[in-house]
């Protein structure tokens, strides 16, 4: 997944009890936007914060984990609770209409954690090593999304993939989300990954197999409007990042929270 305004540790994250809103062109007490000339956030204390938050420990084997008992874990739980209604009711009023409904998932914290990335890589991206990372296919669960995908799909919403992760790396993908549990419509009709040399004709605005120029928002919001554009009401979409959420095509949006990068 190509990061490109990966910040140390400053990131657009919406906490869901509303408690907080870090990022770019916001705000909160004591924390100065991206734009601002007052001295920004300082990095260390935020490193802090966001251990604290994740209530952040290494396990035997070194790897650093999120504590259930955190506030992340509080957050996606209430996160998880209103998905769950809406997509129950959703699916009650689309059986009697005869429509069919979908729901799209991000995958990288999203469905999978790469907090122990993060945390060993003090918050910096390079492309190999998150490929290596990527491939080892043994990233934890965000806690609640395996549940959150078996139960969309027991009330007979389809279930789609929409992530930034490249086509090479899907066989990883896969693997690893049938490790936490997620086993559902993992097929490439259902998981949608970058595939700069092939792009479909469905982003030919945007990419060929000359030049990938999409931009996330354009990717991601083309990818929703074509599985629209197979018969589907997509009634809620999931993502860490803005960028997973904008541009449309989408009932309802969840913004999970994911306070150590942002991707425009």
């Amino acid at each position: 997944m190509h990061k490109p305004l990966r910040i140390a540790a400053v990131a657009a994250t919406c906490v869901v009890a509303g408690a907080a809103l870090y990022g770019t062109g916001v705000a909160t007490a004591g924390q100065s936007t991206a734009n601002s000339t007052h001295e920004p956030y300082n990095i260390g204390v935020l490193v802090k914060d966001i251990d604290t938050y994740y209530g952040t420990t290494a396990d035997s084997n070194g790897v650093y984990q999120a504590s259930p008992d955190s506030q992340y874990a509080k957050d996606l739980a209430r996160l998880d609770a209103a998905a769950k209604r809406h997509i129950d009711q959703a699916a009650r009023t689309a059986h009697h209409r005869h429509e069919k409904l979908a729901v799209v998932f991000d995958i990288d914290d999203t469905l999978l954690l790469s907090l122990d990335y993060e945390k060993k890589t003090n918050y910096t991206y390079n492309s190999a090593s998150w490929a290596a990372y990527v491939a080892q296919a043994d990233r934890p669960a965000v806690f609640g999304s395996p549940d959150l995908v078996n139960y969309a799909a027991s009330k007979g919403v389809e279930v789609f993939y929409n992530s930034g992760l490249k086509e090479s790396q899907r066989v990883s993908a896969v693997d690893n989300l049938k490790k936490i549990g997620v086993d559902v419509n993992l097929d490439s009709a259902h998981m949608f990954l970058k595939d700069a040399a092939n792009p479909p004709a469905y982003l030919s605005d945007c990419a060929t197999a000359a030049a990938w120029n999409c931009t996330t928002v354009q990717y991601k919001s083309g990818t929703r409007k074509h599985i629209e554009s197979l018969g589907y009401d997509i009634v809620a979409n999931f993502g860490d990042q803005y960028s997973d959420l904008d541009g449309g095509y989408a009932d309802r949006t969840y913004k999970l929270p994911n306070p150590t990068y942002f991707v425009s």
